[in-house]
């Protein structure tokens, strides 16, 4: 089953949806799909830890890291299928972030990597919109916590809907156009291993939602005002927003 949070009547409402069915995604204002705290996972894309392997035996860093490196989408970022992505109203260059969200579903607390999965509840679509990163270890929140840099959904599908998420296709297309294509079986730590890692420091609540990682921010995921991105991930469905100029929505941003 797919569940969903809409806008009716000026009140966030839950509904469920048949995936059997087909839905209408203009009949109603999406809100994001989860409620909770929002973690991003920073240099979990195999790729593109491979390209700055090298570079982390320098200064700064010395040593590459050896655990998932965290960083917070802030609650102003959280937007819902269909809510406009707002671009520096400068021209600034922003670039979509294709990952699988790893919905919460009980309370976890040291939980073990065998017994990982048994907490999570469902997955969803995220797109970590970020500025240009210059910064890993300590990702910057002047590029990654904007207003509405975190689209999420359209909709939670259940975790026993969706076999295996460490091997799903995730497509992005901007302008009806595939730009970029990668796979869960990208990531250098798994759900399972997200999942207990974070629960070994922190209790996780339902709701809570776990970015797994996005690939390189590549020309090919470059977004500018006025363009329509798009992710699909097998199985879990496919999250769509346009882009704007931030000037255009009233925005304050530095």
């Amino acid at each position: 089953m797919r569940h969903g949070r809409i806008l009716k009547d000026g009140v966030a409402t839950a509904v469920a949806i048949d995936p059997n069915s087909q839905q209408d995604m203009t009949s109603a204002q999406w809100l994001p799909a989860t409620t909770g705290t929002v973690f991003g996972i920073a240099l979990n894309d195999k790729t593109l830890y491979a390209g700055l392997e090298a570079a982390f035996n320098d200064k700064p860093y010395v040593t590459p890291p050896t655990r998932p490196v965290l960083h917070i989408k802030t609650p102003n970022t959280h937007i819902g299928y269909g809510a406009a992505i707002p671009a520096p109203a400068d021209g600034t260059t922003i670039y979509a972030g294709p990952s699988l969200g790893i919905v919460i579903g009980k309370r976890a607390t040291r939980v073990s990597e065998a017994e990982a999965l048994e907490f999570v509840g469902g997955y969803t679509v995220v797109n970590e919109v970020s500025l240009a990163e210059t910064s890993f270890y300590r990702p910057a929140v002047k590029a990654k916590c904007r207003d509405g840099f975190c689209p999420i959904g359209p909709w939670m599908v259940d975790a026993a809907d969706v076999a295996n998420p460490n091997a799903l296709s995730i497509v992005t297309s901007v302008n009806g156009e595939k730009t970029h294509a990668t796979n869960t079986d990208q990531l250098r730590y798994g759900v399972a291993e997200l999942v207990s890692y974070l629960s070994s420091f922190m209790t996780l609540e339902a709701g809570d939602l776990i970015i797994a990682g996005t690939p390189e921010r590549r020309p090919s995921l470059a977004l500018k005002a006025g363009d329509r991105v798009s992710i699909d991930i097998e199985a879990v469905g496919v999250l769509e927003n346009p882009v704007v100029n931030e000037a255009t929505l009233g925005t304050n941003q530095a």
